[in-house]
């Protein structure tokens, strides 16, 4: 049985973890709001970018003188996953929830013939991944010294992405992000990025006018396929900014609902403890007196 020193020291250790999990739910709290402000205001220009390429893929869709990034590379053979993911942990299951997503669209595609390669931005995502996909790697951004994202960070992974594209190392390319819904809700998702998927009815989107372009369809595709590619992974960082936020906010709160279980339960313990020490002394008093 620990003695009541033993019982001392796990009681003030579990009030001092306690007090580090409320701080952390308390900073999570105040970066969430933030993060969720960025993430939600990203998403109407993303939304318009990709209803305005659409419109303009339109009216050049099965023509060879479509750019190379929306016309694909005509094959499927080999996928590239982009797979965002946190830098930093003690955030649930949010990392996880990610590259589960991404191993079971990985295990799809091999089951298939598929060849898979992956990207990874962030730690905790490489980490995981690289246990059973080591070899398949190509690229690991680590954002770690980074304060505050700006489009310059997604400009610069989607360059590296474009690059890969160029060099003819991949056909189909695959981003995957949480998409932030609520403190305690971030849904993992799936979006192909390249050759861009757009919906059927995107082309209707701005009202079913027919435009004009000045330059030509095709100029312009050229110079916005790869500033859309920036701007969906920008996007997808904001929202997995927001989530993980989200996400660590709800895993401290229960460790700090659980840590105060602990307390109570070790509290009792330490006290039941103590009154039978204290019993089995006066018992032993007793005794000896009554001997006497």
């Amino acid at each position: 049985m620990p003695s009541l020193k033993d019982l001392r020291n796990r009681i003030a250790a579990t009030k001092a973890t306690q007090k580090i999990t409320k701080a952390m739910q308390m900073v999570a709290a105040s970066k969430l709001r933030r993060a969720q402000a960025a993430a939600e205001a990203a998403r109407p220009y993303a939304a318009r970018m990709e209803k305005v390429l659409g419109n303009i893929a339109a009216s050049v869709t099965g023509l060879d003188t479509a750019p190379r990034l929306l016309r694909g590379t005509g094959s499927d053979r080999v996928h590239l996953l982009l797979v965002c993911t946190a830098e930093r942990g003690l955030c649930g299951p949010f990392n996880t929830a990610i590259v589960r997503l991404a191993r079971e669209r990985a295990t799809a595609l091999m089951s298939e013939g598929k060849d898979v390669k992956f990207f990874c931005v962030g730690r905790k995502g490489y980490d995981q991944l690289r246990r059973l996909y080591g070899s398949q790697i190509v690229e690991h951004v680590d954002l770690r010294a980074v304060r505050a994202l700006h489009f310059e960070h997604a400009k610069m992974i989607a360059e590296k992405v474009i690059a890969l594209f160029d060099k003819f190392e991949f056909d189909v390319c695959t981003l995957f992000f949480s998409r932030f819904r609520s403190v305690i809700a971030q849904i993992p998702t799936a979006q192909q990025i390249i050759p861009p998927v757009f919906d059927a009815k995107v082309a209707d989107a701005l009202g079913g006018a027919v435009y004009e372009f000045e330059p030509e369809a095709e100029d312009i595709l050229a110079d916005l396929l790869p500033r859309n590619i920036a701007v969906q992974i920008f996007r997808a960082l904001l929202e997995n900014a927001a989530s993980f936020y989200g996400a660590q906010m709800s895993a401290m709160d229960n460790a700090t609902r659980n840590a105060g279980d602990m307390i109570r339960r070790q509290t009792l313990f330490y006290n039941r403890t103590r009154q039978a020490m204290i019993t089995k002394e006066l018992i032993e008093i007793i005794s000896g007196a009554e001997a006497l």
